[in-house]
Formats: C-alpha cells, structure tokens, sequence
C-alpha cells in the first residue's frame, strides 16, 4: 500500500513537472517580458506549494514501503524525489528571489533570461520526478 501512494505521489509530481517544463513555460516564453513574468509570479507561488508536498508525501511512502518490504528501490526512489528539496533551495531559489524581486513595468531582458534559466533548471526538476517514478515503478514490479 505505502509503495502505490509513492509511486501515484511520484506520478503526480513528474507530471505536474513535465507540464510545466514542457506546456506552461514555453507558453510564457511566448509572451512579452513583462506578461511572462507577471505569469510566473502566482503560477510558481501555486506550483510549489503543490510540488513541494508531493515531494514530501512521496518520499515518506516510499520510506514506509522500504522499511515494510526492505526493497531498496523504494528508498533510492525517495532519495530522488526528496532530491527536488535540496535542489530547488540550493540552485533554484536563488533565480526565483531575482525573478520575485522585479517589478513587472520593470520587466525586460534581464527577466526574460531568468525566466528561460528558471525554465531549465526547472527541467532538472522534471527529470527527477520522471527518475523517482521510474524507480518506484520498477519496485512495485518486483
């Protein structure tokens, strides 16, 4: 049981991820600077909110399914998926404070280039979601 609300908490991020890195952010590269940015504003205010629990609630089911079965796949997987914490504190939040610290009427090239680095570190994000799922998909099949 702990191990299937891992893996749905794994899917749930790595779709929620691969929709962002590869939907919404290139939409909002499409808009002018200033509309990109006031875009990203609230939906990275709602997205981590959601990403930041999924992450957590997926690495505590994949931490029970280990402990209760001792398969060590469960707890590689919920490594990589707890990984999003470190990386997202460490490498992304400084980018996100530069891009929370512009005024929109402010927005320009400047912006647009955080906002496209944003957009590819946020990928690395979307890797480790699609690699935790994977590992917990190769558990649950063993």
């Amino acid at each position: 049981m702990f191990g299937m609300l891992a893996l749905v908490a794994a899917a749930l991020f790595a779709g929620a991820a691969f929709y962002i890195s590869f939907a919404e952010q290139p939409a909002r590269l499409g808009l002018d600077d200033r509309a990109g940015l006031v875009h990203w504003k609230p939906a990275y205010a709602r997205g981590y909110t959601m990403q930041a629990s999924l992450a957590v609630i997926g690495f505590l089911f994949g931490v029970a399914a280990w402990w209760a079965t001792g398969e060590v796949l469960w707890l590689a997987g919920a490594v990589v998926l707890v990984t999003n914490w470190p990386y997202t504190l460490l490498i992304i939040m400084p980018v996100n404070r530069e891009l929370e610290a512009i005024v929109p009427d402010d927005a320009g090239p400047a912006s647009r280039i955080l906002l496209t680095r944003w957009g590819h570190l946020h990928l690395r994000r979307t890797m480790l979601g699609g690699l935790a799922t994977v590992l917990y998909l190769w558990a649950a099949l063993t």
